[in-house]
């Protein structure tokens, strides 16, 4: 719901992923928040209708020297991070850490297009945010061992999730990011480009996920229950909320 004494809930369509943003997945979306008793104002900010805003921050990172284009598939990251010397791959948010392959690619010139654009971890200082009002910290060290160079610009979308959202965030005045906790790990690189972009760095809450009970998070790719099924099973929507309320288990 809108609601003065809790803020403005603001809807945006995260669609850059064409293969994963469908129309009747979209449909089903604003159905399900409206079952819920949830509202937001209009008209709904689209990510596909913001590459421009992308485009220029990612010039601005370019014309920093912050970024570097990146030739390597995801099996020659994971060949390059597991060979014997390196030992076992750390995973960050993005899975394999980045070794840094492509770190000494020519930085020269204009932006190159329809490559991937990594972040280079080099660059990152301390970090500083809050979560749920506790003061949250990463230091630079940190974030360049356990995250690495990130990309931040996609071949195939010609931005990338961390970078679309980080500048969404800042046009849109959003001061509290509410999300999944799977999202928790991804929070540094956030804050970390809202530095660099020079942009706010609003407070965070990663709420538990729903999971079955085998203790595994519900996901389209499993085939998990839409909000859309216990509807047409005849459950209202205090009912719903009342029984996660109890228990994060799925009914």
């Amino acid at each position: 719901m809108v609601a003065d004494d809790f803020g403005t809930m603001l809807l945006r369509i995260e669609d850059i992923d064409r293969q994963r943003s469908k129309p009747e997945w979209e449909a089903a979306i604003y159905d399900d928040l409206r079952w819920l008793g949830l509202d937001w104002p209009r008209p709904v900010m689209r990510q596909t209708e913001r590459m421009a805003a992308y485009d220029a921050a990612l010039d601005q990172l370019w014309s920093d020297g912050l970024l570097y284009p990146c030739k390597c598939r995801r099996r020659d990251i994971l060949a390059a991070a597991s060979a014997p010397q390196e030992g076992a791959p750390l995973l960050g948010p993005d899975g394999v850490v980045y070794p840094g392959t492509c770190r000494n690619a020519s930085r020269a010139g204009s932006r190159p297009e329809g490559v991937a654009l990594r972040l280079d971890a080099g660059a990152i200082g301390d970090l500083a945010w809050r979560e749920r009002d506790t003061p949250r910290r990463m230091n630079g060290a940190t974030f360049r061992e356990t995250i690495g160079d990130v990309v931040v610009a996609r071949r195939d979308f010609g931005t990338s999730y961390h970078l679309s959202v980080v500048v969404d965030d800042a046009v849109q005045g959003i001061d509290l990011v509410t999300r999944g906790a799977d999202l928790a790990e991804a929070t540094p690189v956030h804050v970390a480009l809202q530095r660099l972009l020079r942009l706010p760095t609003p407070n965070y809450h990663h709420h538990d996920l729903v999971r079955d009970g085998a203790g595994r998070r519900l996901a389209k790719r499993d085939d998990a229950r839409a909000i859309a099924s216990y509807r047409d099973a005849g459950w209202s929507a205090d009912a719903l909320q009342a029984r996660l309320r109890e228990s994060r288990i799925a009914p």
